[in-house]
């Protein structure tokens, strides 16, 4: 039996894709969408032909915008680690990566570096790039939630709220409080025992002004795509609610822990456009909107460069 040689200069395992587990993924979800908007909100054709209208492709071009922004901190991090890409190459390797989006917690997106074809990072390096942007996301979008805590203050929402909630809301900022003070506390011992876990931390100690700046951009780019959908249909609210309510319903998602959020990512962001005046089905509506541009666009782009990238240019092989 001949060996692979690739994998033993490597020491990166064989990537496989998951074909069939994703598209068990987009059917489940295509499924679910229709049929939510089928029984509580608009038919699924009104929905989809808002896509095409001018709100739409700006929102769309706004969504582009921030992958091109994170797919240039990749590039910054991808040089840390020896791998240096021209601009158009660095972001479609980048973009083939959201094929994996709908993982349990984004996980498969770690895929990226062990992909490429020629010098593949090691399975440390690459899933210490993906801790790295999962860190510099959650520290951006804890950031963008804080208008949308001011807007819950100011309008009672928490005195509003049923006791339990407003109890399980308390306890989970205070344990969230208690979770980054023991991290600080003995951070040094958790990037000791976890090597993949203090390369993160090496890769957010490089230009952090930069990969700050480019990951505040890009989510904040999101949160106007969100504002102009719902002001296009029909919901006003200001643009810094707007996307601090994206933001808490992302924070919420990645939480859950469920491939790409869904689920709660939808429920969080759908009520919480319900409790600022929207009807349930125009709140869902505006929601499955938001959904399929700031999700489910990556990862339509995502595999098309997968497949340009595995089939034409050759970057990225699966061994």
């Amino acid at each position: 039996m001949k060996p692979d040689s690739g994998a033993r200069k490597t020491g990166a395992p064989p990537v496989r894709l998951p074909v069939k587990q994703l598209l068990l993924v987009l059917g489940a979800v295509a499924t679910l969408y229709a049929a939510a908007l089928l029984v509580w909100g608009d038919s699924p054709r009104t929905s989809i032909v808002r896509l095409w209208s001018l709100t739409g492709l700006q929102a769309a071009g706004l969504c582009l915008l921030n992958y091109g922004l994170r797919g240039l901190r990749w590039r910054l991090w991808m040089a840390h680690h020896g791998r240096h890409f021209g601009l158009l190459q660095g972001l479609r390797l980048y973009l083939a990566g959201y094929a994996f989006t709908p993982t349990p917690g984004n996980v498969g997106e770690a895929a990226r570096g062990l992909m490429l074809a020629h010098r593949p990072l090691g399975a440390r390096q690459s899933l210490a790039i993906f801790g790295a942007e999962r860190l510099a996301d959650l520290l951006c979008l804890l950031l963008l939630c804080l208008p949308a805590a001011v807007w819950a203050w100011e309008q009672g929402v928490l005195q509003r709220a049923p006791a339990w909630l407003t109890g399980l809301l308390l306890a989970g900022a205070l344990a969230a409080l208690l979770a980054a003070g023991a991290l600080l506390r003995f951070r040094h011992a958790l990037l000791g025992r976890f090597g993949w876990l203090r390369d993160a931390w090496a890769c957010l100690s490089v230009r952090p002004l930069v990969w700050f700046s480019l990951s505040l951009a890009a989510w904040a780019a999101q949160g106007v795509a969100v504002w102009l959908i719902c002001r296009d249909m029909g919901l006003s609210l200001g643009l810094p609610t707007a996307t601090g309510f994206y933001a808490v319903a992302m924070v919420g998602g990645a939480l859950s822990a469920l491939p790409a959020g869904l689920g709660g990512t939808e429920a969080l962001l759908t009520g919480l456009l319900v409790l600022h005046g929207a009807g349930a089905g125009d709140a869902l509506g505006m929601t499955v909107m938001i959904r399929l541009l700031t999700l489910w666009l990556a990862v339509a782009i995502g595999v098309l460069a997968l497949l340009y990238s595995a089939a034409i240019a050759r970057e990225i092989s699966f061994r």
